[in-house]
C-alpha cells in the first residue's frame, strides 16, 4: 500500500470509527462500517481522478455522503436491543451452518463416485468427471466458514466472502480440468497450459483479497 493509499485509510478508519464510537459493537455495525468505508473510498478515488489532492479529496467524499446521523441513531439502537442481534446472529449462523454441512457432503459425494467409479473399471475420464462436485464443495464451503461469526471475528462481507468461494473454486477446477484434459488428450503438456490457466487466475484473485482483507477481529480479541 502507498503512503497516499494509506493516507486516505488511515483517515477513513478514523473518521468511521469516532462517528460511531460509543456504539455496542455487532455483526450489523461492522458490516455497515465496511460498506460506508468502501463508499467513501471510492468516492475518494473519484476526487483524485478529478486532480484533487487527498487531504481535499477526503472532505469532500464525507461531505458527499450526506447526514448519517439516522444510521448513527439506528445502531445505537441495534446496540441495545440484544435481542435482535442474538436473532440475526442465530439466523446467519443457521445459514452458514447448513452451507457448511452442504458442501462437506458434496465433497463426499465426488470423493466416493470417484472411488466406486474407478473400482468398476470405467475409463479415466468418466472416473474423474464427478471431481466436479469436489470443486463446487470446496466453494461453497469457503463461502459458508468466512460467513459465519465467531467468539473472535465478524462474518465477512458476503460479496467478499463470495469472491473468496470463486477463488477457491477456481483452484480446485484448475487441477480437475487439467487431470480431465490429460486422460481426454492423452498429452501431459495440454493439461499443464489447462493448469496454468485456471490456477494463475485463481491465486490472482485469493492473493488480491488476503492483500486487500479488513481486520474482521473483535475488540479486545
Amino acid at each position: 500500500m502507498s503512503k497516499n493509499e494509506n493516507f486516505i485509510e488511515n483517515k477513513v478508519k478514523a473518521y468511521i470509527e469516532n462517528l460511531f464510537s460509543g456504539i455496542g459493537e455487532s455483526q450489523q455495525l461492522f458490516d455497515l462500517k465496511e460498506e460506508l468505508a468502501t463508499n467513501i473510498k471510492e468516492k475518494v478515488a473519484d476526487y483524485k481522478a478529478r486532480g484533487i489532492q487527498d487531504e481535499q479529496a477526503f472532505k469532500e467524499a464525507v461531505i458527499s455522503m450526506g447526514d448519517l446521523s439516522g444510521l448513527v441513531d439506528d445502531m445505537r439502537k441495534l446496540g441495545q436491543d440484544t435481542a435482535r442481534q442474538s436473532v440475526h446472529a442465530t439466523m446467519t449462523a443457521r445459514v452458514s451452518t447448513a452451507g457448511i454441512i452442504a458442501g462437506v457432503l458434496l465433497v463426499l459425494f465426488g470423493t466416493f463416485t470417484v472411488a466406486m467409479l474407478y473400482f468398476m473399471g470405467l475409463d479415466a475420464v468418466n472416473v474423474t468427471g464427478p471431481g466436479i462436485f469436489i470443486v463446487a464443495g470446496g466453494a461453497l464451503m469457503t463461502y459458508s466458514l468466512l460467513t459465519r461469526e465467531t467468539g473472535r471475528k465478524y462474518a465477512m462481507n458476503r460479496i467478499r466472502a463470495a469472491f473468496y468461494g470463486l477463488s477457491i473454486g477456481i483452484l480446485l477446477f484448475s487441477f480437475f480440468a487439467a487431470v480431465m484434459t490429460r486422460f481426454a488428450t492423452g498429452e501431459m503438456f495440454i493439461a499443464i497450459g489447462t493448469l496454468m490457466v485456471f490456477f494463475l487466475a485463481g491465486i490472482g484473485l485469493f492473493l488480491f483479497l488476503i492483500l486487500t482483507g479488513s481486520d474482521r477481529r473483535k475488540k479486545g480479541e
